[in-house]
């Protein structure tokens, strides 16, 4: 039997691996040898390097650092734009216009969010991961000066869209840091770290809501988030490392014995000096606020090729999958909750107008236990299927959340038609809410696992196509229900396509290497093979 080592006990010590795809993308060969690390009892992948400046080679705490400032980017740049929901009566009043044109210093800036990442996931292909966060934060932070001070419905909608446009990176960039630093086994629960705090920005409106009451207007909602963003702006100075790393391209490899590999394993371990093995960075020369231009980086074919993705059905999911929920979750509900619950038969004060907040901390709270559940249950298929792991290994959790979020459509969209008790809002909400956890963090994980080749492309198609989903769906939200009814468009139009949606995760488990087999070797998956990134996919 293999001797191996857990990367979870023991002192510190150089990772190794012999792990490796195989035959498509999303399929991996993580039979442990004699030296290698292993996590589940598996071996580790991708494969780190002997050079201690490889970022899978750092300590845990710099990691852990890395993402919980990316995260709470995220918590921050979602709750900016959810926020100001509660404001949308206020802003009608106050710049003279109707509710549905308010409605649109929500909706354009969400659009703005997506579209940034265009720009910037392309940037920091080209000049480095840190550079490219430390420039978006600052651009958020201006922007949330701008709207702080802004005395118009236009000024606030160029602040409110600057902001988005910064802050844009915030979705794109901690997925792309979580494939730089962590192993495949490591990926569905950090992703879920990320994801919870993603999910939270929806609990914007509630502060929004309660700081009213402060005596500065909507202004001190601007005021305290520019407060945090700034915080975190020196956070990310000091502890953001550049995690862009010239990893040495992997090829499929054929598999071996495990005679061979121990041989293997021997000449290395016997032909590697600790001579030949890099110095660490000091810290100081991890202070720069550039990192060195890539020259193999193309710009503007990084955003043309984006869009071939729109054809990856995988990647298409994610889209969908985002795009509907963040229309139902962070938007219709938030529009029309304070309009319901501020008139009759309520008559809720506009303080009190963000309690729904609540109902989506409830449901993210009862989904979080099971953050690290898809990742554990792929490592379980793993091992029962002799150490080889597909992609769709991790989809299995979702069939138990697959039908509450419909159901919680449903009991909303009554509650609004017919009136009723204020607390069946609140249950339609935390059930949607409980659902889009799982369905958040694992159908992007999925993805990631099934397509390593221009990942922050991937992204990119992501980030673009599910902020225009709920853009679409959100922008017009509160005419649709005033001619048809809550019942007929949440109830029933955006009930049916959330399930349609959730179904889909059938489909990829039965069909689902079939799919990347065939992607694989269309023309579109020939075209990513030839035009890869090189050294930054996994």
């Amino acid at each position: 039997m293999a001797s191996t080592h857990n990367i979870e006990h023991g002192p510190r010590h150089m990772v190794h691996s012999h792990a490796h795809e195989v035959d498509i993308p999303g399929t991996v060969d993580l039979n442990a040898v004699e030296g290698d690390d292993t996590g589940y009892g598996q071996a580790l992948y991708p494969v780190p390097t002997d050079d201690p400046n490889d970022p899978l080679q750092w300590p845990e705490w710099k990691k852990s650092s890395i993402l919980i400032i990316c995260a709470l980017y995220s918590f921050l740049g979602n709750c900016t734009l959810t926020g100001p929901s509660v404001y949308i009566s206020i802003y009608a009043e106050e710049f003279g216009i109707t509710p549905t044109k308010a409605s649109g210093l929500v909706s354009y800036p969400n659009l703005a969010f997506g579209f940034g990442s265009l720009l910037l996931v392309p940037l920091y292909l080209k000049i480095g991961r840190r550079p490219v966060t430390l420039l978006s934060m600052a651009c958020f932070v201006g922007g949330l000066i701008g709207a702080s001070r802004a005395s118009s419905y236009e000024g606030l909608m160029v602040a409110r869209v600057f902001c988005g446009l910064g802050s844009g990176v915030c979705e794109s960039l901690p997925v792309q840091l979580v494939n730089d630093i962590f192993y495949l086994h490591e990926r569905g629960k950090r992703l879920g770290y990320y994801t919870i705090c993603l999910c939270l920005g929806a609990t914007g409106p509630l502060y929004a809501g309660y700081m009213l009451a402060g005596g500065y207007s909507w202004r001190l909602f601007f005021y305290v988030v520019l407060a945090f963003a700034g915080a975190l702006l020196i956070a990310a100075f000091f502890l953001v490392e550049e995690t862009n790393f010239k990893r040495p391209h992997e090829n499929s490899t054929p598999s071996a014995s495990i005679a061979d590999e121990k041989l293997q394993t021997s000449a290395h371990t016997e032909s590697v000096s600790q001579a030949g093995i890099p110095a660490r960075k000091p810290y100081i020369s991890t202070l720069r606020p550039w990192s060195s231009i890539d020259p193999d980086a193309q710009f503007f074919v990084t955003m043309l090729r984006s869009f071939t993705y729109f054809f990856v059905p995988a990647v298409f999911w994610v889209i969908t999958t985002y795009g509907i929920y963040i229309g139902l979750g962070a938007f219709s509900f938030n529009y029309v909750f304070p309009i319901k619950i501020t008139a009759p038969p309520y008559n809720w004060s506009q303080t009190n107008s963000g309690l729904l907040a609540l109902a989506t901390l409830v449901g993210y709270l009862l989904a979080f236990p099971f953050t690290s559940s898809s990742d554990r249950l792929a490592a379980y298929l793993t091992k029962r299927n002799g150490g080889i792991r597909e992609a769709e290994m991790r989809l299995g959790v979702l069939l138990l959340p697959m039908l509450i979020p419909p159901a919680g459509l449903i009991v909303f969209g009554y509650t609004a038609e017919r009136n009723l008790h204020w607390m069946g809002y609140f249950a339609g909400v935390a059930m949607d809410q409980f659902g889009s956890y799982f369905y958040f963090t694992f159908v992007l994980a999925y993805a990631v696992d099934s397509y390593n080749a221009n990942t922050p492309e991937m992204l990119i198609a992501m980030n673009l196509g599910k902020q225009a989903i709920s853009f679409g769906m959100s922008l017009y939200v509160l005419d649709w229900v005033m001619q048809r009814g809550y019942v007929v468009v949440i109830s029933g139009i955006f009930c049916g396509i959330l399930l349609a949606n959730n179904l889909i995760v059938v489909i990829f488990m039965i069909f689902g290497k079939r799919i990347r087999r065939y992607t694989s070797r269309s023309w579109l998956g020939r075209l990513h093979a030839r035009t890869q990134t090189k050294h930054m996919t996994h």
